[in-house]
């Protein structure tokens, strides 16, 4: 993401921005930043997860929103826009335009060479103050490969890591597991030098 050329914004002239806007963008500390377009790879895995979670869990309290809607994770600072955002209970959203969640349960970030850095380190910061966040989704686009850091009771977070097709990807929060097999379904890794 690149910061575009302009003044400080508030929040409010940041929503009006982003709600007018063709393109999506992220807000940070008065700043718009453009996201980035994704890779065909990126867009099937976020499909893959996304059809196989909302299918997984129909039937129970939690509701799968991918890539477009909007997550306030702090009011006067930070607006992103996660790959996958489930959100167990009744959705909370911000103000009357319907359009920016406040109440994550897990957040899923297809990584990409662009913006891994970021997603790991910015991101996962900030998004660890998100009180309804339980679990905090990583995945790989470079091959079957999956990381997943759970909010302890104590308020720690625990990494765990499933590779291989074989495998299953565990949301504790969720009371489920996907099959990488599902996630990684017609997906085509580049050979490993």
């Amino acid at each position: 993401m690149s910061a575009q050329s302009q003044p400080r914004l508030s929040p409010e002239e940041y929503l009006a921005l982003d709600r007018a806007a063709e393109i999506r963008s992220e807000y940070y500390d008065g700043h718009m930043y453009s996201m980035a377009g994704a890779s065909p790879r990126h867009v099937l895995i976020l499909t893959n997860l996304s059809g196989e979670l909302r299918q997984t869990l129909k039937q129970g309290p939690c509701r799968v929103y991918a890539a477009e809607l909007r997550l306030r994770v702090h009011p006067d600072r930070l607006y992103t826009y996660p790959d996958i955002n489930v959100v167990c209970g009744e959705l909370e959203l911000a103000d009357d335009q319907k359009d920016t969640a406040l109440n994550a349960t897990v957040l899923v970030e297809v990584l990409s060479p662009s913006t891994e850095s970021h997603d790991r380190g910015f991101k996962f910061a900030h998004y660890r103050h998100i009180d309804s966040l339980r679990e905090y989704v990583l995945v790989w686009q470079s091959e079957p490969r999956i990381e997943i850091y759970r909010r302890q009771q104590s308020g720690e977070w625990l990494l765990s890591e499933v590779t291989g097709l074989d495998a299953a990807c565990r949301f504790d929060s969720l009371g489920c597991q996907i099959p990488l097999s599902e996630i990684y379904a017609y997906v085509s890794f580049d050979p490993q030098p």
